[in-house]
């Protein structure tokens, strides 16, 4: 059971240095650890990179992030426009609108095919118009799981959560445990590093940030578990929830028996 009244974040050292330990994670129990977003102007010696000329989907990237890998995203090597534009690396679709547009609807005949995710160009076009431009002032995004943050030497912009439907409904309930309303959590349609990153980042210049349900992008879900979506929150509010979590209804009979059956 959990115990009440001390701050749910620790420190732990494993030999290293002090670590950040998230046990609310832990008492989710949670498949995947928890991964950070730390704009940077330095790259870790040890982070994944995108090659020079490729191309490739960042989620891929932020897969290997949840499986233990430390990843550097920059502008020059992150050539999708979504990818850039859903990172916080400014608004690449400038400039590019007519050919995004068709290509988020019914496509150029003779030339691509659509993914018809909205019905015509013009209502994808008038969606991109109200997508965030976020340019961060840093050479790099940073994505790595929380254990590896060196605390006295950075500190995470956002956390993001891989849970299933057990654990999403609790932390939907946690996000607004202290709020006086029940919208702290909001869900949109979009590409997916955009609501792992880009929306998190927006709702992080906010006086009461909300919490960003994503990867409902059906473009990239084959990269993901099937009962897996994303939970991201600015880590302001990220430590609200880890204080708020003892005498919470996780030490309560409901959720105990909920978590039974989380494998």
């Amino acid at each position: 059971m959990l115990s009440t009244g001390k701050p749910y974040m620790r420190f732990i050292d494993i030999g290293k240095g002090p670590r950040l330990e998230s046990v609310v994670a832990r008492e989710l129990k949670l498949r995947y650890p928890l991964v950070v977003v730390i704009p940077s102007n330095d790259k870790p010696e040890d982070a994944l990179k995108f090659k020079e000329n490729g191309w490739a989907c960042m989620i891929g990237m932020f897969v290997r992030a949840a499986r233990g890998a430390t990843i550097a995203l920059d502008r020059k090597t992150l050539r999708c426009p979504g990818g850039k534009t859903g990172v916080g690396f400014g608004n690449a679709y400038a400039g590019h609108l007519d050919i995004a547009s068709s290509f988020l609807s019914t496509g150029k005949p003779g030339r691509f095919e659509g993914e018809a995710y909205k019905k015509t160009p013009q209502l994808a076009r008038t969606m991109l118009e109200f997508v965030p431009a976020i340019d961060l002032p840093y050479k790099y995004v940073v994505l790595k799981p929380l254990e590896k943050v060196e605390p006295l030497k950075e500190t995470p912009e956002l956390v993001i959560f891989l849970a299933n439907p057990d654990q999403l409904s609790a932390l939907i309930v946690l996000a607004n445990y202290r709020r006086t309303n029940n919208h702290s959590v909001i869900v949109s349609m979009g590409s997916a590093c955009s609501s792992i990153c880009l929306y998190p980042f927006n709702e992080n210049k906010t006086e009461e940030p909300r919490a960003v349900i994503g990867l409902t992008d059906i473009t990239v879900r084959h990269y993901l578990d099937p009962d897996i979506l994303s939970f991201t929150v600015p880590y302001k509010m990220f430590l609200q929830m880890e204080d708020d979590a003892p005498g919470s209804f996780l030490s309560k009979k409901p959720w105990r028996e909920l978590k039974k059956r989380i494998k």
